[in-house]
């Protein structure tokens, strides 16, 4: 709610109303805490409910208040006003008639989102009050694809095979226009669920394959969740869609095949890699949705805490030296590692990677990509990079003895590497690497950084809660949190698809490694030993990074047990 909206509910309810300024003053600072909108915490705090608080404010401003929820919004206004708009400003386009569109608004104050609406739609815009959450609701229902719009694409395609489409323009375009120009088919069922997934901000998309129908899921924020299923007979003609825009061979239908596609919707474009293996009741197809806009991201937005920051900050200046990001796969390390390469790609620097597979082209940065059947692997690559005289050396992960050493032997001789392994904390790291092979003097001379990350789902701004912990959970779970300690949970929301969360950030447990550190590496300390005189000074373990971000009310206490495991 705009500053300006929101002293016009202050002097409407101090006049209207006869609430005492103090008091009001209270419910902004807990707005402001809460994350949520004044008018939202006024209903939440049972001070006004919602009819009221919309009732004063339509006689306040002389505007009409609209309850969305028993409105019904035609489909043809979602072309009118963008999606974009209508998320950014909270607001909803509900009729037109002649020159004159009928927006719904939160803050019908907003000049700002007043006059980019008139240029952007070329209409006269007369706005009506509604609440925020019907707004929310209304955005949902009007903009996102519903099951029901993909199942009646469905019925009227034939029952028959796959249409014969020959494989198109390179560049899948999602706009309304683009999609306009196919007709009513399979086609644009296909493009309907992958622009569905990517306004859900979804990482990647399952097309599952049973007896009697074919399931279709999106991972968001790390979790699947099942978007509509297929009837049994659509089968064919979807998945060989699939295969047709990733350059897949449909007819082959016994052997996994790998392959891409790119799409362009709202500006940009977005690379999926394709994934197709054979199962019991035929191609099993998973999509990762690979975007570049991610790439752009610094460590200083990744979410970290400012001492882990400062950490990890502080290894990267160095002149030369390995950094490791270890942890399980879908952790966020190749997103970590990017931004560091973000970080330092500059035209003074010469940076190589070899990964398994590219999945980003970044300007100004040479990228290999592993090839064992010629044998082009993490080591014959990395052997190759040292005549090609680097300053930054990527590599995508340290799989066995070989790499370790040839990439540690890199990172005495002048360059940074930086590498990912598969272990649960930082300290572990140390122990699978002499397992490998490595010689522990060299590690100890080569080793400046290594974090253990996990990624955390983020509490809906719009439906987060106050929770107060059950103290028998908090002690089966081994978590003692500090005396009136407030803590929040997600109600679940049309703003998060019903989750509770939206968005993630990362944990870390940061450790630098000094001489002690060194010397303990040495003489083979075991891993828990190295921890404990790591965490005495100033390591925070995954656990208390997690409670902290869970007290400064960024996550759920569910949350942090589910991605840390118990000191």
């Amino acid at each position: 709610m705009a500053e300006s909206l929101r002293q016009k509910v202050v002097d409407l309810l101090a006049a209207e109303k006869g609430i005492d300024r103090s008091k009001i003053a209270g419910l902004l600072e807990l707005a402001r805490s809460r994350g949520k909108s004044f008018g939202a915490v006024l209903v939440e705090e049972k001070v006004v409910t919602q009819q009221e608080l919309l009732a004063t404010l339509s006689r306040g401003l002389g505007l009409p208040p609209i309850n969305l929820s028993r409105y019904t919004i035609d489909a043809g206004l979602a072309e009118v006003v963008p999606e974009r708009i209508a998320r950014q400003y909270r607001l909803v386009p509900v009729s037109r008639l002649g020159k004159r569109l009928s927006v719904a608004m939160e803050d019908p104050l907003n000049v700002l989102a007043l006059d980019d609406l008139t240029m952007l739609t070329a209409y006269e815009i007369s706005p009506v009050i509604a609440s925020g959450a019907d707004i929310d609701q209304a955005i949902v229902r009007l903009y996102q694809r519903p099951v029901e719009q993909i199942e009646a694409f469905l019925e009227s395609v034939p029952e028959a095979a796959a249409e014969q489409a020959s494989k198109e323009e390179e560049v899948v375009d999602l706009t309304a226009f683009g999609m306009s120009l196919k007709r009513t088919s399979i086609v644009k069922v296909v493009d309907l669920m992958i622009s569905d997934a990517l306004k859900g901000r979804a990482s990647d998309i399952h097309v599952e394959p049973y007896e009697d129908a074919v399931r279709v899921r999106y991972r968001i924020d790390g979790a699947l969740v099942e978007a509509f299923q297929l009837a049994k007979r659509h089968q064919n003609a979807f998945v060989t869609r699939l295969k047709i825009m990733s350059g897949l061979d449909i007819t082959e239908n016994r052997l996994p095949q790998d392959g891409r596609f790119k799409v362009r919707m709202e500006g940009k474009e977005v690379d999926f890699r394709v994934s197709a293996l054979p199962i019991s009741f035929g191609n099993k197809m998973v999509m990762r949705a690979l975007d570049k806009s991610n790439l752009s991201v610094s460590l200083d937005q990744l979410g970290f805490l400012p001492s882990s920051l400062a950490a990890f900050k502080k290894a990267t200046g160095r002149p030369y030296g390995l950094i490791l990001v270890t942890g399980p796969t879908g952790s966020g390390k190749s997103t970590t590692l990017y931004s560091v390469l973000n970080q330092l790609n500059d035209p003074g620097r010469n940076i190589l990677t070899v990964e398994d597979p590219v999945e980003y082209q970044v300007e100004g940065i040479t990228q290999v990509q592993v090839n064992p059947e010629i044998q082009l692997t993490f080591a014959s690559a990395l052997r190759a990079f040292l005549r090609q005289a680097p300053d930054v050396v990527l590599v995508g992960e340290i799989r066995d003895g070989e790499t370790a050493d040839i990439a540690i032997k890199a990172s005495l001789t002048g360059q940074i590497v930086l590498s990912t392994l598969h272990t649960n904390d930082a300290p572990s790291s140390i122990t699978r690497l002499v397992d490998m092979g490595v010689d522990p003097f060299l590690l100890a001379s080569s080793l400046i950084f290594v974090a253990a990350q996990r990624l955390c789902r983020q509490l809906c701004p719009r439906c987060k809660v106050p929770e107060t912990p059950d103290p028998a959970r908090l002690k089966e779970w081994g978590l003692i949190l500090p005396k009136g300690a407030q803590i929040f949970t997600g109600k679940g929301c049309p703003y998060c698809r019903k989750t509770g969360y939206r968005g993630r950030f990362a944990i870390l447990e940061a450790m630098l490694v000094e001489d002690k550190i060194r010397e303990m590496i040495i003489a083979k300390r075991p891993p828990d030993e190295i921890r404990t005189y790591a965490a005495g000074h100033g390591m925070k373990s995954l656990r208390q990074e997690g409670i902290e971000h869970l007290l400064a009310g960024r996550t759920s206490l569910d949350e942090i047990v589910r991605v840390t495991s118990e000191e």
